[in-house]
């Protein structure tokens, strides 16, 4: 009994519950629509919409969660090398790779089934994002640039399955600056994975062979400038914004957000756990707090 209950827990931890807080970009489309979908004298409504999103992240966990295990399986030799995740449950031995594929496949069989339960389309981006992720684990990962773009992916997919779950249409600016948000953590990962590595880059992950210090600050000054030159534009001419521009003022903390992750990721070595960043860092948790709170308050006031 102690063994089974030692061995459920490794496979929750395997599953990797602190970077469900990706999971959470699952709201943004709640949150950008929330002047459309809310009126005060329609609370149930506004609860329905806010249940179908939760409701979408929890399955996006359980999908999360398997694609996790069958990295993890995938990769058990490479991690092994590595001064971290050798700790993990399964590169560690504690669960084995067998227990973890089988897992994984009945985890990723039940969001899948639970998605288009819940919503049609969302079975359908559900699907398209354990196909990619299984790509990325089998093969993408060892292929230049297409692998910060399949990382990039999963939170686009998140964001795509947050609007078909509230079946809202949402500006393509979202996506937009999603994508290239989502480019910008992978791409710092990549730098922080490979200044960390040093020498024993290839032997901790084959593509970091390929890849150059120089080459990812290009990368990533690009990506920054365009995310934020984006940003910039969507407060001012996306559709569903108030008339007065007053969303311009999120700018600010979008700004500051970016400019302490690539501080954090370049002087502290961070940016290889985008999670442990995120939340081992208070000034970057008020940011992104105030963000959310002066959208969502613009967009309610001036509805």
């Amino acid at each position: 009994m102690r063994n089974a209950t030692r061995q459920a827990g490794a496979l929750l931890k395997a599953t990797r519950p602190r970077q469900w807080i990706k999971n959470l970009s699952v709201f943004l489309p709640l949150l950008f629509t929330i002047n459309e979908i809310w009126t005060p004298d329609d609370l149930a409504g506004a609860l329905g919409f806010a249940g179908l999103a939760t409701g979408a992240a929890l399955i996006f966990c359980v999908l999360s969660g398997g694609i996790y295990l069958l990295n993890d399986a995938v990769d058990v030799e490479l991690d092994r090398a590595h001064p971290v995740k050798r700790n993990r449950p399964i590169a560690s031995g504690v669960v084995s790779v067998r227990a973890a594929v089988i897992v994984a496949v009945i985890t990723l069989a039940a969001g899948i089934g639970l998605s288009f339960a819940l919503r049609p389309w969302l079975g359908a981006v559900a699907s398209a994002y354990v196909l990619i992720q299984a790509a990325y684990s089998f093969r993408m990962k060892d292929v230049i640039l297409l692998d910060v773009f399949s990382v990039a992916s999963g939170f686009v997919l998140r964001v795509v399955a947050g609007a078909v779950a509230l079946g809202a249409p949402i500006s393509p600016w979202l996506y937009i600056c999603t994508a290239l948000g989502a480019l910008f953590i992978a791409l710092t990962k990549r730098r922080s994975e490979l200044a960390r590595a040093g020498g024993a880059a290839i032997e901790q992950r084959g593509i970091l062979g390929a890849y150059t210090l120089g080459v990812l600050d290009q990368m990533i000054t690009i990506v920054a400038t365009s995310a934020l030159v984006s940003y910039a534009l969507y407060t001012f001419f996306a559709e569903n914004l108030p008339g007065n521009n007053a969303m311009m003022l999120t700018t600010p903390f979008v700004i500051y957000g970016l400019f302490r992750y690539l501080y954090l990721s370049q002087t502290r070595g961070a940016g290889e756990s985008p999670e442990d960043l995120l939340l081992g860092d208070f000034p970057l948790m008020v940011s992104v707090g105030l963000w959310l709170a002066t959208g969502a308050a613009i967009l309610l006031i001036y509805r």
